[in-house]
């Protein structure tokens, strides 16, 4: 485990098991928000099955969430656990993209973890993109229609990021996270589909349980793709390496 993955939560929960997930998992939430919470979390088991057909399998042995009885900023993910305040339940899926989110790290970040703080968009980036594969699942927006969105959310920001080293204090900065999930999507539309998802789960297998660096994850697209690692890195190196902002590739047509 890695060891700022750790986290003990102590209140009174009410525990519900969620039903027909490839892992069991366990809802621990206040007695009030009992309704709403399995209304909000009841697509997890959905979400499970999406992720582990596109990273690999799940990684750990069970699945846990917990609601706390505070409101929180943000959710954080711990090992096999995310934990979420009470003011991200609504019973009304309000925060779906949130639980995407950090289910997602149980792959990136938890199992598979960076080598260094500086690559951190490794573990932000993926799970933001995660977010992005429910949503298109789910029949949200697809990952294009996203990608174009927050693309252009950059242009409207100071170009002044370089996500492959952003420094302490801009570490969770949101360019960070969106850069790297559309350095992503560069990757996914320049080689496809089947190439894409071939790299994450090689990611996945390759690292499970252990630590990653960038050039071992441009090896495993590239190796999925065919393509040289310069090949990868010519994809990602803008949205990773540069402060401005580049146009995304035009999909590939198989």
């Amino acid at each position: 485990m890695a060891t700022y993955l750790a986290t003990v939560q102590i209140g009174r929960y009410r525990t519900t098991r969620l039903r027909g997930a490839v892992v069991p998992v366990t809802l621990h939430h206040p007695a009030d928000l009992a309704a709403a919470a399995k209304t909000d979390f009841g697509q997890v088991p959905e979400m499970l099955a999406l992720f582990s057909d596109r990273f690999g399998p799940y990684p750990f042995a069970a699945y846990g969430v917990v609601v706390t009885d505070d409101e929180l900023e943000i959710p954080l993910e711990a090992h096999g656990l995310a934990v979420f305040g009470r003011n991200h339940v609504d019973g009304e899926h309000g925060t779906d993209r949130l639980i995407a989110h950090e289910l997602a790290h149980q792959w990136f970040g938890n199992s598979v973890t960076v080598t260094r703080w500086q690559d951190i968009w490794l573990h932000e980036g993926f799970a933001c993109y995660a977010e992005w594969l429910w949503s298109e699942h789910h029949g949200g927006d697809t990952a294009d229609t996203l990608a174009a969105q927050y693309r252009q959310g950059l242009l409207d920001q100071p170009e002044d990021l370089v996500v492959g080293d952003p420094g302490a204090k801009d570490m969770f900065d949101d360019g960070v996270y969106k850069r790297g999930a559309l350095a992503l999507h560069a990757v996914r539309r320049t080689f496809g589909d089947d190439a894409f998802t071939a790299g994450l789960r090689s990611i996945t297998e390759r690292h499970r349980h252990g630590s990653v660096t960038v050039p071992d994850v441009l090896s495993a697209f590239a190796g999925a793709a065919g393509r040289s690692v310069a090949d990868v890195r010519a994809v990602t190196g803008p949205w990773i390496d540069e402060a401005s902002v580049p146009a995304l590739p035009a999909p590939r047509v198989d």
